[in-house]
């Protein structure tokens, strides 16, 4: 495998799908944001309703994420991928159809229940076929997916909401999500290299008693639940904020909310994965430490959102803010894989799903009280307290439980061998 060129192997070609249908999956759940001012003229609805569409997605993706993760663990990780993929994809394309705040809260909570499927099975699939040496890079070109996703959602239903209504974005994105699930089959095989009698499944009992007793997972859990409550602020918010404050069409408000914050960070991952993989080669413990600094580093930025920023000075923040917090992103999954055996990873992944959308609706929906009070420039501004209590969060697990906690993980995957 050594010799052969690194994009006709298997495991970067099923990295590789992974991440184009991460990409199709933030596209699809990011589009409504470009659209939410189309959308309370339509229907005549408040802002607090418009909240509440982000909240209930994310909401119904969290009640979801840990039954997920266990069926994941449980059953065909390559079935879960496409059949999520196909489902979400029909219920986007159904969204185009809603004749009402009723219809289009509902499609919503179908659309958090049909995506949440795909990450805990797509993250565990990869980990299967990418061992320590490249799985952050490999898990990396996810997180890069997932960022794309956001920006191409954002800046396409705008588009699209502009010039053709605010339904026809979903129309088309919904198609694409289900002619990329018919191109799975060549692509992803049924099953990894992994042999399928060397991994014990694992009920979402046995998996839950066993996370249970990993404080690092406990820490990782509690950044989740951090940076999902400020950064679902900023994902649903920004591009609204952009056309009050700058007086933005939908189309660049669309691009402007999603473009900075996600070309940004997919750049940091992009860096993040390699550094993590380097700095970790011979301590694994050391991806922690880069997660925590990076945070830290990053959360200053968010502060230019104090008094009246032109738009060049909050872009070139948000961009910065990006970047750095993608470089420790990057940590993030590969830090689970370390903590976490293979038998109760996509658990694990379900769990801090729930705990970071559920915090994420909650945010979205008290900014929509909080927006005519405090504006979302105090609102995001204040995002940055949250990501330095994240960086606090991780140093303590860093200097305090990941070494023995990953010590204890590799003892557990040799008994099982």
């Amino acid at each position: 495998m050594a010799s052969e060129a690194w994009f006709r192997q298997t495991r970067w070609r099923v990295a590789l799908f992974l991440a184009a249908a991460a990409a199709m999956n933030y596209a699809d759940r990011a589009s409504m944001s470009a659209v939410l001012p189309a959308v309370r003229s339509d229907l005549g609805i408040s802002d607090v309703s418009l909240g509440l569409l982000g909240s209930v997605f994310l909401w119904s993706y969290a009640i979801g994420s840990p039954i997920a993760g266990s069926l994941a663990d449980r059953f065909s990780r390559t079935r879960l991928v496409v059949g999520s993929l196909v489902a979400w994809s029909a219920v986007t394309a159904l969204m185009g159809l809603a004749n009402g705040f009723p219809m289009l809260l509902a499609l919503r909570f179908a659309l958090g229940v049909s995506e949440c499927l795909f990450l805990p099975a797509a993250i565990a699939l990869i980990a299967e076929y990418h061992g320590p040496e490249t799985r952050a890079r490999a898990l990396s070109l996810i997180s890069i997916g997932v960022n794309t996703g956001m920006v191409l959602g954002g800046s396409f239903a705008g588009y699209m909401a502009q010039h053709y209504g605010w339904r026809s974005g979903f129309w088309v994105l919904g198609i694409g999500g289900i002619v990329l699930a018919l191109l799975a089959k060549p692509i992803v095989p049924r099953s990894p290299p992994i042999a399928k009698a060397a991994v014990q499944r694992a009920s979402l009992l046995e998996a839950i008693r066993h996370l249970s007793r990993v404080p690092t997972y406990y820490v990782l859990l509690t950044e989740s639940m951090l940076s999902g409550l400020g950064l679902w602020i900023f994902f649903g918010w920004l591009p609204l904020y952009f056309k009050e404050t700058y007086n933005m069409t939908l189309a660049a408000a669309g691009f402007a909310g999603t473009f900075m914050l996600q070309i940004s960070v997919v750049l940091g991952i992009f860096v993040g994965g390699h550094l993590s993989d380097r700095v970790s080669a011979s301590a694994p413990h050391r991806r922690m430490l880069l997660y925590s600094l990076f945070y830290l580093a990053s959360a200053p930025f968010l502060l230019l959102f104090l008094g009246a920023p032109s738009f060049p000075v909050i872009a070139a923040g948000i961009a910065a803010f990006s970047f750095v917090r993608g470089i420790g992103q990057a940590n993030d999954n590969p830090t689970q894989c370390e903590i976490v055996p293979p038998q109760f990873r996509s658990t694990g992944v379900g769990f801090m799903n729930a705990i970071a959308t559920g915090a994420g609706g909650m945010g979205v929906l008290f900014a929509g009280f909080l927006k005519s009070e405090v504006g979302l420039a105090g609102i995001f501004a204040g995002i940055a307290g949250v990501f330095l209590l994240a960086s606090a969060v991780l140093f303590i697990g860093y200097r305090f439980f990941i070494r023995r906690d990953i010590a204890r993980a590799q003892a557990w995957a040799a008994e099982q061998r």
